[in-house]
């Protein structure tokens, strides 16, 4: 029986995408392609790494605007001096670090006001026998 095993993508409508290809590879330093951005993992790989799909009620504010149906999560490592660019940059940064077990989160907007959480995770509290609950 077939199964779904991973997210293929997450995809957002954009008024410039090719504007905003660039933006995601000069902020978060991706390498885009005609179609957005492909992310590989090898999930045999030492540490390895996990992609959530989360779900949220339809009145959560989590997103920001109540309007943004979607949100992505990005993986990132060094989170600190990555705010720093972004803030160069002029991107919008919508709260404070904050550390969990698994992580640290921050949220940021895009420039066409899309809000985006970033997480440098610690994948280890996600392998076998030592899962926590995610909030």
């Amino acid at each position: 029986m077939g199964k779904a095993i991973g997210i293929g993508g997450i995809f957002f409508k954009f008024k410039d995408e090719k504007a905003m290809r660039n933006w995601y590879k000069e902020a978060l330093s991706l390498n885009p392609n005609d179609y957005g951005v492909l992310f590989a993992f090898n999930g045999n790989s030492n540490p390895r790494g996990y992609l959530q799909l989360g779900t949220f009620p339809e009145n959560s504010d989590y997103f920001g605007d109540g309007n943004q149906q979607a949100m992505i999560n990005f993986r990132v490592e060094g989170i600190e001096s990555l705010l720093v660019h972004l803030q160069t940059m002029g991107t919008v940064i919508c709260d404070n670090i904050e550390t969990y077990e698994y992580g640290k989160f921050v949220h940021i907007l895009d420039p066409e006001g899309n809000r985006i959480e970033l997480w440098e995770p610690v994948d280890t509290s996600f392998d076998e026998g030592t899962r926590q609950e995610m909030r």
